[in-house]
């Protein structure tokens, strides 16, 4: 069974976690901002309708 050589330092660790995690908050920002901009009507993103779904 594969097993690690040595502990993980928990510098190594939190160093991970916080890339980790803030990956997940600018992911998680462009997600708000599509979506106030969708809501507000000034989008450029380009999304299928009912309509355009039912035509193909």
């Amino acid at each position: 069974m594969a097993v690690p050589k040595k502990k993980t330092s928990k510098t190594k660790r939190n160093q991970r976690r916080a890339v980790w995690k803030r990956k997940a908050a600018l992911e998680a920002q462009k997600a708000m901002s599509l979506g106030k901009s969708i809501l507000t009507g000034r989008s450029n993103f380009v999304y299928p309708s009912d309509e355009d779904e039912e035509e193909e």
